[in-house]
C-alpha cells in the first residue's frame, strides 16, 4: 500500500477553511449553478467585490476580482506593461515574476532583495538607485516575500511609495497574515497608481476555489474595466469566500498557530549543524542547508512521508522552503530533520 504523503512543498494551508465554507457547498442550488449573478442590477460587479469594498471602506468600484493573485498579476501586466517597457522586481523572488514581463515583450530588471543577518531585507538605497537607472513602468513589491519569507516595514514601504510615484506599484500581498485593512485602505487613498492584491488562497485555505482580489488607487480605473466581467464571476466560490470572512475566529485561532509553529521552526532549525533558517512573517519558512546533504534529506523525508520544497533556483539553490502545515504535521517534520542531522552531521 503507498505510504500517504504530507505535503508541505506549495504554501497551501493545510488546516482547511472554515466551517462555514463547507455549509455553503452542501447548500449550493440550481440558482447558483444555473443562473448567472444579478449584482449588476444593483450597479456593483458581484456581491464579493460589494462586501471587500465594505470591508476596506472604499468605492466598489475600486476594488477588482480575478482568478487568485497570479490572475491579477498577469491581468495588472497585460493591461499597463508595453512592448519593451521594464518590470522591477526583487531578486530573491517567486519564478513567475521573472516570466511574467516575456509574456507582453517587456523588460525584466531586478533590484536587491539581500540577506541581513537572522531575516531578508529589501535594500531601498539600491532599489532606488536602480528606478532612477532604468525608468520602469511598474514595480513588485512583494510582502511576505515568497520565498525569502520577509516583509516590507511599513516605514520603508512609505518611502517607496514616496520615491516611486511615476511607476505603478503592484504591493503582493498573497502571504498576508494580519489583516490591517485600515492601513491598506489609507495607502491605496493616498497613492493613486498604487494595486494591492490578495487572495483567499493562503489565509483563507481556499487555494482550490481560486479567489483573488485588488484594491486600487485612484489612476488604475482602467484595471477595473480591464478585469471586468459582465456576466459575474464564479458564484459558489463567492459565497465560499463571504463564508471565510464571516468566519475570523476561525481564522486567528489559525494565525496563532502558524506563528507559534515559525517560532518553532526558527529555534530548532537553527541548532543543526549546518542549517540557516530565517525568519517569516508568512505561512512557510526559508531554510539554507548543506549543498551536499540535499539529495539524501530529500529521500530520507520522503520515506517519512513527508514533502518540502528543495530550491534550484540561480540564488537558492541549497534551501528548502517548508509550508507550516498543522501543529501535528510540523511536529512529525521537524522530528524527521532532527533524527536524519543526528544519524548524518556532526
Amino acid at each position: 500500500m503507498e505510504k500517504e504523503m504530507i505535503y508541505l512543498d506549495r504554501n497551501e494551508n493545510n488546516y482547511g477553511p472554515a466551517p462555514a465554507c463547507f455549509e455553503v457547498l452542501k447548500k449550493a442550488d440550481l440558482t447558483k449553478l444555473s443562473w448567472y449573478t444579478k449584482a449588476y442590477s444593483r450597479g456593483v460587479k458581484s456581491i464579493l467585490s460589494e462586501r471587500l469594498a465594505k470591508e476596506f471602506d472604499i468605492p466598489e468600484s475600486r476594488v477588482v476580482l480575478g482568478y487568485g493573485a497570479e490572475d491579477l498579476l498577469k491581468q495588472a501586466v497585460q493591461c499597463y506593461l508595453g512592448k519593451g517597457e521594464k518590470l522591477m522586481i526583487p531578486t530573491h523572488s517567486w519564478w513567475y515574476y521573472k516570466k511574467i514581463a516575456d509574456e507582453v515583450d517587456g523588460i525584466n530588471v531586478e533590484y536587491p532583495l539581500v540577506p541581513n543577518g537572522e531575516t531578508f531585507e529589501y535594500d531601498i538605497d539600491a532599489l532606488f538607485e536602480k528606478y532612477d537607472k532604468e525608468k520602469p513602468k511598474m514595480v513588485f513589491i512583494s510582502s511576505p516575500n515568497n520565498p525569502t519569507g520577509n516583509s516590507i516595514s511599513q516605514e520603508n514601504l512609505i518611502k517607496v511609495l514616496e520615491k516611486l510615484q511615476d511607476a505603478i506599484i503592484i504591493l503582493d500581498e498573497a502571504y498576508f497574515y494580519n489583516v490591517m485593512n485600515e492601513t491598506v485602505r489609507n495607502l491605496v487613498n493616498s497613492y493613486p497608481n498604487l494595486l494591492v492584491i490578495r487572495t483567499f488562497s493562503k489565509y483563507y485555505a481556499l487555494a482550490g476555489m481560486r479567489i483573488g482580489f485588488g484594491l486600487l488607487g485612484e489612476n488604475l480605473a482602467q484595471l477595473n474595466k480591464y478585469t471586468n466581467r459582465y456576466l459575474g464571476y464564479h458564484r459558489i466560490s463567492e459565497e465560499v469566500a463571504l463564508a471565510a470572512l464571516d468566519s475570523p475566529d476561525y481564522y486567528l485561532d489559525i494565525a496563532d498557530k502558524m506563528d507559534s509553529d515559525r517560532k518553532m521552526f526558527f529555534t530548532e532549525l537553527n541548532k543543526i549543524p549546518g542549517f540557516t533558517a530565517y525568519k517569516s512573517n508568512a505561512n512557510f519558512i526559508l531554510v539554507e542547508i548543506p549543498d551536499e546533504i540535499q539529495a539524501d534529506l530529500k529521500e530520507f523525508l520522503k520515506s517519512k512521508g513527508l514533502v518540502v520544497k528543495f530550491m534550484n533556483e540561480e540564488l537558492l539553490n541549497h534551501h528548502l522552503r517548508i509550508t507550516l502545515g498543522t501543529q501535528e504535521e510540523n511536529k512529525l517534520l521537524i522530528d524527521a530533520i532532527k533524527e536524519f542531522a543526528a544519524n548524518n552531521l556532526s
